[in-house]
């Protein structure tokens, strides 16, 4: 992977999964940002905005009186971010190309920052939470979406191929208030987001050296198994929701 990489990578099909992701949590995010304020007019930073999904949402909501400043490192997600404004007619975003470990985020009177799966891949938290209060104003809200408990993943019926992927995942993430967790059929759209995530995931840990393609198959295969089966249940990783106001 380059230096701007990320560990799921920025390709085409990882953009497609993010916009899939998106979709998914979407109606939990806007609830988020309702209860908390977000509205008409804010200013709001948005931390590791990978290709923008939830950017255009806030700029959307904030509308033109208000303001989104994106921070992502990747050149890849930022000119798809970029196009993505471009297409919608929305001129009420600042977009930096910038390393949230590296470089000094943009000051601003911002009402709001959001970071969403952000803290578990950063090389250092402190660091970010430290840079994110010297930019944040008193009395300004800063929004975490972030995974707590990855091990809380899991099928029933038990899928072990699953569970052994899961593994691998934990050993591989860095892992780290409101609690998201969902029980959810193949039938739910929930069911998507994790479904996407392993076979996006499989090749890295091939790449890793990690797993085998028979192992891969096996997944996939089982996969396949469970989404066939009406009475199958999948527990998805618990996320928790912080809104904290700096004082």
């Amino acid at each position: 992977m380059s230096k701007k990489d990320y560990v799921l990578g920025t390709h085409d099909e990882e953009l497609l999964r993010l916009g899939l992701q998106h979709r998914v949590w979407r109606p939990v995010v806007l609830d988020c940002w309702q209860k908390a304020g977000i509205t008409t007019g804010k200013r709001i930073l948005d931390l590791g905005a990978g290709p923008g999904y939830a950017a255009l949402d806030l700029a959307e909501i904030v509308g033109p009186s208000g303001e989104v400043v994106a921070l992502e490192r990747s050149d890849k997600f930022v000119a798809a971010m970029r196009e993505s404004f471009r297409r919608r007619g929305l001129s009420n975003v600042k977009i930096y190309e910038l390393d949230l470990m590296t470089g000094d985020l943009p000051k601003g009177n911002y009402d709001f920052s959001w970071c969403r799966w952000v803290l578990s891949f950063v090389s250092d938290q402190a660091l970010l939470i430290k840079k994110l209060g010297d930019v944040m104003p008193k009395g300004g809200i800063s929004i975490f979406h972030e995974y707590a408990h990855y091990g809380t993943w899991r099928f029933l019926p038990p899928i072990p191929s699953q569970e052994k992927f899961r593994e691998h995942v934990i050993a591989t993430w860095r892992e780290s208030a409101t609690p998201h967790t969902f029980c959810v059929r193949p039938t739910n759209y929930m069911w998507q987001w994790p479904v996407t995530f392993i076979e996006v995931y499989l090749p890295r840990l091939i790449e890793m050296g990690r797993i085998d393609q028979a192992f891969a198959y096996k997944v996939r295969a089982d996969l396949v198994g469970a989404g066939e089966n009406p009475n199958a249940l999948m527990i998805t990783p618990l996320v928790v929701e912080i809104v904290a106001a700096k004082i």
